[in-house]
């Protein structure tokens, strides 16, 4: 969060897109354009946390040797991938606090889950952007383990642009032709995105299928991270 791109990644494009988007007609939303789109947002902003700035930070300090001299510790590579995980937690929070803010000034009512309450809504909606996060990091980590730090900077910006595009951030993933929209279904954005919009915007519970997406990935790309991670 130092550098200025860090700041831009993790903070400017959300809060920028959500202002941008909810203030015009660019792209085909329901009429509670800020209630669906805050979430949407907010799952962007642990994306480009999570998976890009934490990806992209790991290569590099992989590459400088960094991470090398950890290798003889008795931290290892479960301990370190679940340490870098955890690193995010606070950025995110600070994120959401401002994501959040902003969406209340332009108008956006967070529902509440059916049956749920508030405190349903509070737990189901960090429930879920724990496991996207964890879902995120393991992706950034698992590349950041294994490729040149220039690749992971093209890959991982690659991907985050994709999942932007196709993850239902932004825009109802029924607009998509059915066989990418099949495929977008079972994206770690696209199941993040439809719990905290179900969790905070629409009032209904969280469907069953983003819990299990969302569960799997946060549990196998953490793991897969932590079994391929290379300390040079």
């Amino acid at each position: 969060m130092q550098r200025g791109e860090s700041v831009l990644l993790t903070l400017g494009i959300p809060v920028g897109l959500l202002v941008f988007l909810a203030l015009t007609k660019v792209l085909p939303r329901p009429s509670d354009e800020v209630g669906y789109l805050a979430p949407g947002i907010l799952s962007l902003a642990i994306m480009s946390t999570s998976m890009v700035s934490l990806g992209i930070a790991t290569a590099f300090e992989r590459e400088y040797k960094v991470l090398k001299r950890l290798r003889a510790t008795p931290l290892g590579r479960p301990r370190l991938v679940a340490a870098k995980v955890a690193s995010v937690v606070l950025v995110e929070v600070l994120q959401a606090a401002f994501i959040v803010g902003v969406g209340l000034a332009l108008g956006w009512h967070i529902g509440r889950p059916h049956g749920g309450g508030a405190t349903g809504a509070v737990l189901a909606a960090l429930a879920a952007a724990l496991a996207g996060t964890a879902a995120f990091a393991g992706l950034g980590l698992l590349m950041a383990g294994r490729l040149r730090a220039d690749l992971v900077l093209a890959v991982a910006n690659g991907l985050w642009l994709a999942l932007l595009l196709l993850g239902g951030m932004l825009f109802p993933i029924s607009k998509l032709p059915s066989g990418v929209r099949s495929l977008a279904e079972l994206s770690p954005a696209s199941a993040l995105a439809g719990a905290l919009r179900a969790a905070m915007g629409t009032g209904t519970a969280v469907p069953g299928k983003d819990w299990a997406v969302l569960i799997a990935w946060a549990v196998a790309t953490p793991v897969a991270a932590a079994v391929t991670f290379r300390w040079e």
